[in-house]
């Protein structure tokens, strides 16, 4: 092998756009790095910063009392009985994520020769350099502060907190402030919504070394100083906040801590984190030292791939804490973004966190598992409110604050869906398998996603069946039918993995849950060989569309693979080569390369990689786009793309481990290091085209079932002793 892959990226320019800006988190907290010589700026995002529109006292759609009618309609073949279930509302959006302000730098004798900029996906630390000045920026996770520290700033430089960023509302109540204070000075700039007493205050103390520092509204000036180091917190409020309280904590991080002592702070908590899996590719060395930009152009460069990886993990441990990402991640600089840069849980939440159980990132298992138990009693009122049954269902789109569902319509009849609440759970029951022990959480709101099925499941089919009525494959119709339909293959598969998971967790529930899981139907195979979107009579496929919820039971659960299952299999396989890419989604690709994996076709997790490898999919800082040509700001592929090759890979469940499932051309050697298996062990694997060698670390005694492209055996494993596999040449 050469030399290990470069963890991190740099650019030898400025960033001209907000979008091409380097970023930094803590998961609480993001900096989004970018500017010119002259106008350096990082702007303040802090992942609870949403705008009121009225969304935060909508409620879910009471129609439990016109449910049992939907029923009846819908099973005697009224194909668009589902577009009467609604309140009449029009669709409402939730509250909208958006930056708090920017941290502008000016330096109007600044000089641009030789800039460079980067990224340190180790440290989080951000660089940018030109004509004696350098500027260092990152997120702690130490100190929940952003902390920039520039030196050699020149003859003067210009400190303001400004809010006016793009579709910045008009109605915004800005106010700033700015005091002396031993260490230098102190900025605030405090914005209250339209409308509302809601409020956010951003307060900035800036330390000067050397030099003379002088107020001038509404920031300040510095002049002649040898370094200037700032720590910025965003706080959300009612009423005001207690600035001079807020300056008191900012004083008291510092504490006379230079730049490199706040860094190390904060580098002991981030590195171990990155540093538990590498991916090394044995790409060329000079590759891997091109800058981000350059090495876009390469699409089918190996380096590529190790350098996405590497990002892919960065950006998602960094905005990952209070919450999961959004989908923007934790970074935005608009205040109109797409989709209200929330959390869209029917499929883009859980592609993001796809890798965190295996990637051994259990921060963003526990910023998932925040935000799901967070908003149980929202998740019991959707329940109450649409179905009239106990239990949780949750929603398809939540601002991360409120979790009742509101959001739909005709054409997105979002609250039809029903399956949420097991596709929201799996990841943390995948994290509960890694690590060997259950989490209380997980098991009570398991639970109640059984009391749902128990109450929601009482129709039946003319084979005596339970039908799942109404049913909603997001975010797809039948050819030949509306939205709301019966059976789709999604909700099946939740109904029976809830339900069969819950009895794990709860054996004294077992046998009825159980019980109850088996009436369920099987999945239909329809004339096309394919697994059937809707396992009900009658109703057609529609194949050109960027969701692929129907296969949930190849990936991510096992209940359809080629080796339990060998024929629907087949028929899965069927489903995934039929299936369109509709408007080249970002989310659609990686996600048929996900279900490409588990179904051993190395070949088409490639395509679809390449898809989005060469669609120009990535901005210069890794950050990602939804479509090509770098078309609206969007972490999907960013974030899921670490889960692909390491599914491509290294496959486990409780009981089974895959080696190299799906190994395609543009893995033809490496190392995967640091990977969780669902059985209990660490695992280290090399590949090349002599053979292949994989050591695991197990963490409790287990005999599981192995697989490679030898065959199929037997491998106990002893808690603490190590296991050597290897595999001769393919």
């Amino acid at each position: 092998m050469t030399a290990g892959p470069v963890h991190g990226t740099w650019e030898p320019r400025p960033a001209a756009r907000w979008e091409d800006g380097f970023l930094s988190g803590n998961g609480r907290h993001g900096a989004l790095v970018f500017g010119d010589p002259n106008d350096d700026r990082v702007i303040v995002t802090h992942h609870t910063l949403v705008r009121p529109n009225g969304a935060e006292h909508a409620e879910p759609p009471r129609l439990a009392g016109e449910l049992p009618a939907l029923q009846d309609r819908l099973l005697a073949g009224d194909l668009t009985a589902a577009e009467d279930f609604t309140d009449g509302r029009p669709l409402q959006w939730v509250q909208p994520f958006h930056p708090a302000f920017q941290i502008r730098l000016r330096r109007p004798d600044a000089a641009a020769r030789d800039y460079r900029r980067g990224v340190d996906f180790s440290t989080g630390e951000i660089t940018a350099a030109t004509a004696g000045w350098t500027s260092r920026v990152l997120v702690s996770r130490a100190d929940d502060v952003i902390v920039q520290h520039i030196t050699g700033p020149g003859p003067s430089l210009d400190i303001t907190l400004d809010h006016r960023l793009a579709n910045v509302p008009a109605g915004l109540g800005v106010g700033h402030g700015a005091l002396l204070t031993p260490e230098g000075a102190v900025l605030s700039l405090r914005a209250r919504y339209p409308d509302s007493d809601r409020a956010y205050t951003g307060v900035t103390l800036v330390a000067v070394t050397g030099g003379r520092l002088s107020l001038a509204a509404p920031g300040a000036r510095v002049e002649d100083a040898e370094s200037v180091l700032l720590l910025t917190r965003v706080r959300r409020h009612t009423g005001d906040l207690d600035v001079a309280e807020e300056t008191r904590a900012l004083r008291a991080v510092l504490a006379g801590r230079s730049y490199d002592e706040l860094r190390d702070r904060h580098t002991a908590l981030h590195r171990t984190a990155y540093e538990r899996v590498g991916l090394d590719l044995a790409a060329d060395p000079g590759e891997r030292a091109l800058p981000g930009s350059e090495l876009l152009k390469r699409p089918d460069a190996t380096a590529l791939l190790e350098r996405l990886f590497a990002a892919g993990r960065y950006h998602l441990l960094s905005a990952s804490g209070v919450f999961p990402p959004r989908l923007t991640g934790l970074w935005t600089g608009d205040w109109d973004t797409a989709w209200a840069g929330a959390f869209t849980t029917d499929a883009n939440l859980n592609l993001q966190t796809a890798s965190a159980a295996a990637a051994a990132l259990p921060e963003v298992t526990a910023a998932l598992a925040a935000l799901i138990h967070g908003q149980a009693d929202d998740w019991r009122e959707n329940a109450r409110a649409i179905f009239g049954a106990r239990g949780v269902v949750a929603p398809p789109h939540t601002d991360g604050e409120s979790g009742l569902t509101y959001h739909f319509s005709r054409e997105f009849p979002l609250h039809l869906w029903t399956a949420g609440a097991d596709w929201l759970l799996k990841p943390l029951v995948d994290h509960d398998e890694t690590r060997g022990e259950q989490d209380p959480r997980t098991a009570a709101a398991l639970a109640e996603v059984a009391l749902f099925y128990e109450d929601f499941l009482t129709r039946t089919d003319a084979d005596g069946h339970l039908v799942v009525v109404p049913s909603y494959s997001p975010e797809n119709r039948p050819a030949n039918a509306s939205w709301g339909a019966v059976n789709a293959a999604m909700d099946l598969s939740a109904a029976r993995h809830a339900l069969l998971t819950a009895a794990v967790y709860h054996p004294d529930h077992a046998a009825r849950w159980r019980a109850l899981a088996d009436r369920l139907p099987p999945h239909r195979t329809n004339a096309d060989g394919a697994l059937a979107e809707w396992a009900w009579p009658g109703l057609d496929d529609t194949y050109d569309h960027r969701h692929l919820s129907h296969l949930y039971a190849v990936w991510p659960l096992d209940e359809i693979n080629p080796y339990d299952t060998p024929r629907l299999a087949a028929a899965a396989h069927r489903a995934l080569e039929l299936r369109g890419a509709e408007n080249d989604s970002a989310h659609g690709h990686l996600h048929h390369a996900l279900i490409a994996a588990r179904l051993r076709d190395g070949r088409r997790v490639t395509e679809a990689l390449a898809q989005v490898l060469q669609g120009d999919f990535f901005h210069a800082s890794l950050m990602s786009a939804h479509y090509p040509h770098r078309d609206v700001y969007n972490a999907d592929a960013a974030h899921t793309l670490p889960a692909v090759l390491i599914e491509a890979l290294v496959q486990s469940t409780p009981d089974r481990l895959v080696l190299l499932p799906a190994l395609g051309p543009a893995l033809p050697a490496g190392e995967l290091r640091g990977v969780r298996t669902r059985f209990g062990a660490e695992l280290d694997l090399a590949w090349g085209p002599d053979g292949a060698r994989a050591v695991l670390r197990p963490h409790r005694t287990h005999r599981i079932e192995v697989r490679t492209s030898s065959g199929t055996e037997p491998l106990d494993l002893v808690a603490g002793e190590d296991h050597v596999l290897t595999l001769g040449a393919w």
